[in-house]
């Protein structure tokens, strides 16, 4: 079996990938595929691109060491604090660098999808610093449970407009995001929050994030003389905060990769968001992969606590790094989610994003030796999710 993981020419990752549009769309996509590798691997976006994440996003984020969770779950156990990034999580490295991008390319409108509502502000952010009209499309059950970052979005000068169709959750969402392109094709650049999408958006996100992984060589280095950890742990839904933190160790086969989906209510229920485990081959958003379908290839409703893993696909270079059992995928349920969140906020004083939750349950699902050198990406924070904390709570005394 070929196991090169990083996309051919096409957008594939072994089977998974590739660029499924209606022709409406194959411009739009094709003019970005043409020009998208020689700009950002020029040496001057590259300098614009790392000035930015440092002096704007405040990159390199933290890796800190988690002394009283290294006791409880006997290894050592390290952090990586993408909550501590401008805005509030990973989605800010993808942001800056698909406008500096849409720049290059002569574009003046912005338009998104989000659903925990991050990769909105996040872009609302960046169309601010650029002084670029900014649309961010939001499913409206979304728009309830995630209502402070809808706030932050409009303080911050985009139209939120919500996706009323479907389950009104990050795929209706997206499809509403789709259709705005097909509009609106001159003028106007789509930045995909996720390693999702058509070719070359996957790989496009995936370089954007690997800056978690490359700044997590040089820290592990320092703090333990060794740039390899025996595990690295992430949240997946579409998978950009996994892809980026797994990016340079996915030929390291030592270093044991570890995705965690959102069960919801359980893998064996209708409420459940573990495409993974539940999954067949099929299309959604422009590109093959693993997504939650009928027995009729139908698309059904995924379901999840956690806004920003309520996704029924997800990312192909995740399908393919399961299919190769290069890296395992584990799936936790809500009230899994929410335990390992209240163990995190009473061990070290962090309170994570419901999405890094996920990860952060794993730990629990794992046999680990007091020798093992174990990361988890902190993906985001959890101010957006306090409604869920506050009415968790009374399980948590």
């Amino acid at each position: 079996m070929n196991e090169t993981f990083i996309s051919d020419k096409n957008g594939y990752y072994g089977e998974f990938g590739g660029a499924f549009v209606p022709e409406m769309l194959r411009q739009n996509v094709e003019s970005l595929r043409a020009v998208y590798y020689n700009i950002i691997e020029s040496a001057e976006f590259k300098k614009e691109f790392n000035m930015l994440l440092r002096d704007y996003a405040g990159r390199p984020s933290p890796l800190f060491f988690a002394n009283r969770l290294s006791n409880k779950y006997g290894a050592k156990i390290y952090l990586k604090r993408e909550d501590l990034n401008h805005t509030g999580s990973h989605k800010i490295n993808n942001t800056i660098g698909q406008i500096l991008l849409a720049k290059k390319m002569g574009k003046t409108r912005i338009i998104a999808e989000t659903g925990a509502g991050q990769h909105g502000v996040a872009t609302a952010t960046v169309c601010a610093l650029m002084g670029m009209e900014c649309v961010v499309y939001m499913g409206e059950t979304d728009m309830v449970r995630q209502e402070p970052n809808v706030k932050r979005m409009e303080i911050l000068g985009a139209r939120v407009v919500p996706a009323r169709c479907g389950n009104k959750t990050l795929k209706d969402a997206t499809n509403e995001a789709l259709r705005d392109w097909i509009c609106n094709p001159e003028n106007t650049f789509y930045i995909i929050g996720s390693v999702v999408g058509p070719h070359p958006y996957p790989d496009m996100v995936a370089r954007f994030q690997s800056v978690i992984s490359e700044e997590l060589l040089t820290q592990l280095s320092v703090k333990e003389g060794n740039e390899d950890p025996d595990y690295i742990i992430a949240c997946v839904g579409g998978g950009s905060n996994a892809a980026g933190i797994f990016y340079h160790y996915i030929n390291r086969k030592n270093v044991k990769l570890v995705g965690v989906e959102a069960a919801g209510e359980g893998v064996n229920t209708a409420r459940t968001a573990a495409t993974i485990s539940v999954g067949e081959p099929g299309i959604i958003h422009g590109c093959k992969t693993l997504l939650m379908q009928n027995e009729d290839g139908q698309i059904t409703e995924p379901y999840s606590i956690s806004a920003g893993l309520d996704y029924p696909g997800v990312g192909p270079l995740h399908a393919w790094l399961a299919k190769t059992g290069r890296a395992d995928y584990l799936n936790v349920t809500d009230k899994k989610a929410l335990t390992a969140a209240y163990e995190l906020i009473r061990l070290e004083g962090i309170i994570p994003a419901l999405e890094s939750a996920h990860a952060l349950a794993a730990l629990g699902k794992l046999n680990f030796k007091k020798t093992d050198i174990v990361v988890v990406n902190i993906s985001g924070r959890g101010d957006k999710d306090m409604q869920a904390y506050i009415e968790a709570k009374k399980m948590f005394k």
